[in-house]
């Protein structure tokens, strides 16, 4: 069901402070270059949220009409991290393994083990490499056609934010409190910067600053080539929900039940939505409208500019899933067990698809198949009847 209604947005005064970060450079030139950054195809989803400013917005459509299961991969594990899509190839992560799944036919291409649980932190693939993180604090480089360990970095703690890999560079949050620069090709650290703690909050990367949110209540601005805080802003409660930026906004969800609009240059919050729960979900921001859900199990949509509801939409549970939009049509997971497809503009509810268990994972399009993990161990492509 669908409800609009409008109303519920504090605007608040500006409450960005700046405070020094401590920063560290490695400017080491010692391992050996591997092969140049490989381009993308316009309808690819090479990283969580689909890009590095983290807009949930596809480059391409989704099914048409009623939805049909294309296949399903089972990982022998549920699939709570989203899949990245690359030159015909679905890669996506589950317990101690990453797979390279066909995106045609579903067959295995390859499976690669890893030392530590990679249940969360959801694969960024740039330059030919599949990059991802572990519960035992590691960021692996595998090659992405052959699925060979190509680097490891190490860091303090466990790895559930998504890395984002931009200009040769991949930027991702620990738990051990540090926002972490590494170069994408060689896997030496360019920088780190000390927060206080990140949890799988991840950082978008937009116009020469790497935006994240902390699990200390703070959303840190950091220059991506040096590590320089360049803003932080308070929003009230931890947040584990990745910023989206676009129009000079950044959209994100926190702890307190709010998502906040926050000025890109310097932190200051333009007004914030009330969703009553906590919201895990990272917001999509398409065509004016924001859309995320909540821990009711709802999902809204809001105009960018001003915070006014535009309508929202029940599911059956509590939303983790962050959305996706392609063509009009918000795709989105809940621990109902369901994906689901709804209309953009009227929150009217196209199809839903049941999985066998919680759907966790966030979806992503590419070529008229939407593709998502489950708790019932198995990866899903979902097409549509009238593709």
């Amino acid at each position: 069901m669908n409800r609009r209604k409008f109303g519920r947005v504090a605007l608040l005064s500006p409450l960005a402070v700046g405070h020094a970060l401590e920063v560290r450079s490695n400017s080491a030139q010692d391992a050996t270059p591997i092969s140049p950054l490989a381009a993308h195809l316009e309808s690819d989803w090479p990283m969580h949220r689909g890009n590095p400013a983290r807009t949930g917005e596809a480059a391409s459509a989704g099914p048409v009409g009623a939805p049909v299961l294309k296949w399903k991969f089972e990982t022998q594990s549920k699939v709570q991290a989203s899949p990245a899509i690359a030159g015909g190839t679905v890669f996506i992560n589950s317990y101690f393994q990453v797979f390279a799944i066909d995106a045609a036919s579903g067959t295995e291409k390859w499976r690669f083990q890893a030392e530590g649980m990679v249940e969360d932190s959801s694969p960024a693939v740039a330059g030919g490499a599949v990059h991802v993180g572990d519960a035992d604090g590691r960021v692996y480089s595998i090659d992405a056609t052959s699925g060979i360990e190509r680097w490891r970095f190490q860091t303090g703690s466990a790895i559930t934010s998504s890395p984002a890999v931009v200009d040769g560079t991949l930027y991702v949050g620990s738990e051990d409190g540090n926002v972490y620069a590494v170069d994408a090709v060689r896997g030496v650290e360019r920088w780190r910067a000390f927060t206080q703690a990140i949890g799988f909050s991840s950082p978008a990367v937009v116009d020469g600053t790497a935006i994240i949110g902390g699990l200390d209540a703070n959303v840190y601005a950091l220059d991506a080539a040096t590590g320089q805080e360049r803003w932080r802003t308070p929003i009230g409660k931890s947040t584990n929900s990745s910023p989206a930026v676009v129009g000079g906004v950044v959209f994100i969800g926190s702890g307190d039940g709010y998502v906040y609009a926050l000025n890109s240059a310097n932190g200051q919050i333009y007004w914030r939505f009330d969703a009553t729960l906590l919201v895990f979900s990272s917001p999509a921001v398409v065509g004016g409208a924001v859309y995320f859900g909540n821990y009711s199990g709802k999902v809204f949509a809001f105009d960018a500019s001003t915070g006014a509801e535009l309508w929202q939409f029940e599911t059956g549970l509590t939303i983790n899933s962050s959305p996706v939009v392609a063509n009009g049509v918000v795709y989105i997971g809940s621990q109902d067990n369901n994906l689901y497809a709804i209309d953009a503009q009227s929150g009217s509810e196209l199809w839903r698809y049941a999985t066998g268990g919680a759907v966790i994972s966030s979806p992503a399009v590419s070529d008229g198949v939407v593709y998502v993990g489950s708790d019932d161990d198995f990866v899903y492509a979902i097409s549509g009847a009238g593709n």
